[in-house]
């Protein structure tokens, strides 16, 4: 680690350890689970997921009549997924979900968030790992790697209801974590501009 002994500058517009990206207005994160295993992914639900949040694996995205992206080919999206270095995905129980909050306030049924069995299950599941039936996927990223020095990181995306809360950067962080620990510092990211 290079150490340097320069006094720090600072912007006179911004104060001292402050993000122009930063909102003081984030949202509470909702509880999630985080899985680097392929096998917990659903490849219908990444699809769907990846059009509900207008992201396209295309580099000239295909819009429908009503300019959404088209849905990928479930074909192509298993491949590039076996194909990958490292699958991230995010859960999230749908009681947590703002759809499923509103469905549970038309239905007239409320969540009190109750610990059942005095914690078992969610002990259980949290040691585990596993998402259960109630868990959706919520956000989703992966790299491709040479397995040795280089990486990218591609297609990161996180449901829009539950965009700005921190969701894309545990995705990414994930990634570069596991891939620094396979010794590959050489990680680039794939974006548009307007999905930084």
């Amino acid at each position: 680690m290079l150490l340097c002994s320069c006094p720090p500058v600072l912007s006179a517009s911004l104060p001292p350890f402050s993000s122009p990206n930063k909102h003081n207005s984030r949202r509470k994160l909702p509880p999630i689970l985080i899985s680097t295993n392929p096998v917990h992914l659903d490849l219908l639900r990444l699809r769907d997921l990846l059009m509900f949040a207008g992201h396209s694996c295309h580099r000239f995205p295909v819009l429908d009549g009503e300019g959404r992206v088209e849905p990928i080919d479930p074909v192509k999206l298993r491949k590039a997924v076996c194909n990958s270095f490292i699958v991230v995905s995010v859960f999230c129980r749908s009681r947590f979900l703002p759809s499923a909050a509103a469905a549970a306030d038309v239905s007239g049924k409320v969540c009190t968030g109750e610990v059942t069995d005095f914690g078992l299950v969610e002990f259980l599941e949290k040691a585990a790992r596993t998402p259960s039936p109630d868990h959706h996927l919520v956000g989703f990223g992966r790299a491709v790697s040479d397995g040795g020095l280089t990486a990218s990181i591609h297609d990161v995306v996180v449901m829009p209801s539950l965009q700005r809360r921190g969701i894309g950067r545990k995705i990414v962080e994930r990634i570069i974590r596991v891939l620094t620990n396979k010794g590959i510092y050489d990680i680039s990211v794939l974006c548009s501009k307007k999905e930084r």
